[in-house]
């Protein structure tokens, strides 16, 4: 669903339509075109047929963009090599008056290069009927060659007029921010609309199994698969397994259910291609409204457009405990309530629903000295609060550099390792959101029941930029259900971006593989030290406890000779961008993997390192009673018959699992809390200018 967004006039076009539609009904055609009153279009987007073919093979990519007084609208995803593609996309629009006609356009997806043209189209939105569907045929077309037949496009229409009040729909949160009228009051009261495009009704678990008998992309008869997921605007990508036509993936995710009746997930398989277009292997969907709840079901979807099938784990369940209110209706500050959540989360319950760990509070009270990002001096901010892949926002406070929002969200704790982030942005008309700062807060770094104000930070978080955001955090958690999720794969953010490739960032990320190779040089030096009998004592300690360190290294050496053909200047340019950003990442996480030993050890997240050494007293009071060769024995029955006994069971490592929890010194400087200058404040500066 696209977010609703006030749409300018800017000139009157021609269009070019055929239209199915009921001769009974109420036609707008004599509606006066200056009615105050907004209109909501919703539009079906259902498929193409014959369209125009634009690639070397005969066939195109093509995707549909709409737009309404020059402004894009809505685009769809791209249906890759297909002339007769199916969409089922649907987009709702608020429009203010129906003078300017609906103009659709349709292109064919070139990666790297400029997108060919393949028609278009225009829909006077007078000609619709009010409050009934409108099977609609639009004949594509272009404007310098009229006599060219480029195929049709199929659309289903309805429009809706609105009252005055829908002028105040606060619009949805999706990758960017639009607004959603002309004028919006400035109320503390938050709507019940503004709630319900926000509150997830059920939470949505997939997990992808496997693939079975893909189709083969590559020369060398493989592919390199990777899958996306799409359920609305929540989107998840998959890892690549490469060189295989059976992948296993073995991936766990959530999305949150918006809609009581549930939703269509799409699901799209692609092979990997360094350099070039990624190839389509095929597409299926889910229909959540067909599956019964609070039961896993095992599905084995054929993917059609293609070969081979996909194997998901798919379980619904009830939304866990998320709220927004208003600073009056605060949970904690009722005594009952407060009681009941501190009972939920006792050491009695420890084995009551394992995945439920706390229970988090967030206050946004308001925000001082924000940064002006309008023309006029002022900025029209709201505020986004993120936990993992939970998010909320508040309401936007108009032409405002010091905004109160005064609002109460509540979440659920699956992790109490996650990192509360929260997000100020500048809603802008016609164009994405602005950003204006950002705090990232640990939740085990949180002291309960304090208003404190955090500076906010730029988008890498590795430096301050203008204002402060006071918020008033509380969090309730079980340590011990704490300590066994901390045993268990991390949740992964489906929202990030990947990341790109930045001189600055490959030599950040260089610097701290220098260190940590540094620190191994010095160990080995220390370890040879030892043999030259430079310490006796330390030398004689060494030899009584003998530690063997063996390390396989195994270089695999594989010439890839997927393409036998020669690739064009920008192809090549891609592969070699792509080939920087892998090593940069690479360089990346073997620095973090070092350096979160090292604060494992210097004690920079104490609840870790406590449970560190908790768990080291326990291994040895086990191996004082249980000889080490029983423990070994029993370790090893359980990792082989761990498949026998849960086939599609996630493999994981529970150390490396521990270890992801620790932060990585960049993370260690993003999540500091710098000091708020009081100078800064607007309210000093009105008691100074009073004296």
């Amino acid at each position: 669903m696209l977010d609703g967004c006030k749409l300018k006039s800017a000139c009157s076009l021609p269009f070019i339509y055929n239209k199915k539609i009921n001769t009974a009904g109420t036609s707008n055609a004599d509606v006066p075109l200056a009615d105050p009153g907004m209109y909501q279009l919703d539009i079906t987007l259902r498929r193409g047929q014959s369209l125009a073919a634009r690639d070397r093979g005969g066939t195109s990519d093509p995707y549909v963009k709409f737009k309404i007084g020059r402004k894009e609208v809505f685009r769809s995803k791209i249906i890759h090599k297909n002339l007769n593609p199916v969409w089922e996309e649907k987009a709702c629009i608020l429009v203010d008056h129906l003078r300017e006609p609906l103009y659709i356009k349709v292109f064919d997806y070139d990666f790297g290069l400029q997108d060919d043209f393949m028609g278009s189209a225009f829909l006077d939105l007078t000609q619709l009927e009010l409050n009934r569907p409108t099977d609609v045929t639009l004949t594509l077309k272009d404007p310098h060659y009229p006599d060219h037949d480029l195929g049709v496009i199929l659309l289903l229409v309805v429009l809706t007029p609105k009252e005055g009040e829908s002028r105040d729909v606060t619009m949805l949160m999706r990758k960017s921010w639009k607004r959603s009228s002309r004028f919006q009051t400035q109320s503390l009261r938050l709507s019940d609309q503004h709630r319900k495009s926000q509150l997830w009704r059920g939470i949505v678990s997939i997990t992808l199994i496997e693939g079975r008998d893909l189709k083969a992309m590559d020369s060398n008869g493989l592919s390199d698969p990777y899958v996306k997921f799409r359920l609305g605007h929540q989107k998840y990508k998959s890892k690549i397994m490469p060189k295989t036509l059976n992948p296993q993936w073995r991936e766990q995710f959530d999305f949150h259910l918006y809609e009581e009746r549930g939703g269509i997930i799409d699901i799209t398989a692609w092979d990997k291609d360094a350099g070039k277009r990624d190839d389509f292997i095929g597409r299926c969907q889910v229909d959540l409204s067909a599956l019964s709840r609070e039961q896993t079901h095992k599905l084995e979807l054929q993917l059609e457009e293609g070969e081979g099938h996909l194997v998901l784990l798919v379980t619904l369940t009830a939304s866990a405990t998320v709220s927004i209110s208003d600073l009056s209706a605060n949970p904690l500050e009722d005594q009952k309530e407060r009681e009941e959540i501190l009972k939920r989360y006792s050491p009695l319950r420890i084995f009551h629903n394992l995945k439920d760990v706390g229970f988090l509070q967030v206050k946004v009270i308001r925000a001082e000295s924000l940064m002006a990002a309008d023309v006029t001096g002022k900025s029209d901010p709201f505020c986004v609060v993120e936990l993992n892949n939970d998010r909320l926002l508040t309401h936007t406070v108009y032409k405002n550099l010091n905004p109160e929002w005064n609002k109460v969200f509540t979440f659920n704790i699956k992790d109490i390792h996650s990192v509360l982030e929260v997000t100020v942005y500048d809603e802008d008309r016609d164009r994405s959101a602005d950003f204006l700062g950002k705090v990232a807060i640990p939740l085990l770094s949180i002291q309960n029941g304090e208003q404190r104000a955090y500076v906010l930070k730029n988008k890498q978080l590795t430096g301050p930029t203008k204002g402060v955001i006071y918020l008033e955090i509380d969090v309730i958690f079980n340590a011990v259900k704490a300590s066994l999720r901390t045993l268990i794969p991390k949740e992964q953010k489906y929202i990030e971006e990947e990341n790109r490739l930045s001189k600055q960032l490959l030599l950040r990320n260089f610097i701290r593989m220098k260190r940590c190779v540094m620190v191994l040089v010095n160990a080995a030096y220390y370890v040879n030290s030892c043999f030259d009998w430079d310490s006796p004592p330390r030398s004689l300690a060494a030899f009584v406890v003998v530690e063997d360190m063996l390390e396989d290294e195994e270089d695999e050496d594989d010439k890839d000779d997927k393409d036998s053909e020669k690739k064009g200047f920008i192809n090549k340019i891609y592969a070699i961008q792509e080939v920087c950003v892998s090593v940069q990442n690479i360089l990346d996480e073997v620095a973090s993997f070092g350096e979160r030993i090292k604060n494992t050890f210097n004690w920079t997240v104490p609840f870790l390192s406590w449970l560190a050494i908790v768990a080291l007293c326990v291994f040895t009071i086990i191996l004082y009673f249980i000889p080490l060769r029983y423990i070994v024995l029993l370790w090893g029955i359980n990792k082989f018959t761990k498949k026998l006994r849960s086939p599609y069971a996630i493999d994981n490592n529970e150390l490396l699992d521990f270890l992801s929890r620790v932060p990585s010194d960049v993370q260690v400087v993003q999540y500091q809390e710098l000091k708020p200058d009081p100078s800064h404040s607007p309210y000093k500066r009105k008691k100074n200018n009073l004296g």
